[in-house]
């Protein structure tokens, strides 16, 4: 199982959405970076929630429960097919994110603008640790 972390303004479609919809299909990218790595993804891997926009947090976790396939015969373009896990306790802002050094080579610090990247698993445990704890632990 590998680890992702996907975004998505939530104006546009918010992680409520996806838990009032039970699943959807992940589209519309089309960032070579991006669509190669949304490509990559497998069923049964765990992805992160991220909002864009004025929220800039990881909100919830998602499950892919297709591996990624074409959008037609011959497209260089990818989907997935996606249900919602759980929505976080607690909101993890890239703000929080980016005060953790071991974050400082990540891609979504050092890419700001790509929507679909790999997690390692180390920041994907501190990222859940940091969900977790009370605003006041921080």
């Amino acid at each position: 199982m590998a680890y992702w972390l996907f975004k998505e303004e939530p104006t546009h479609y918010s992680f409520d959405d996806l838990v009032r919809d039970g699943q959807t299909r992940w589209d519309g990218v089309t960032n070579a970076f991006a669509v190669k790595n949304l490509a990559q993804v497998r069923r049964g891997d765990r992805i992160f929630y991220y909002h864009t926009g004025t929220e800039k947090s990881v909100i919830g976790i998602m499950e892919a429960i297709s591996d990624a396939y074409p959008l037609a015969e011959n497209s260089k373009l990818y989907a997935v097919d996606v249900r919602p896990i759980e929505k976080l306790p607690r909101a993890v802002s890239l703000g929080e994110i980016k005060a953790q050094p071991s974050c400082a080579q990540w891609e979504l610090i050092r890419l700001p603008r790509l929507s679909v990247m790999p997690v390692p698993e180390a920041i994907w445990k501190l990222i859940l640790k940091l969900a977790r704890q009370s605003p006041d632990h921080l």
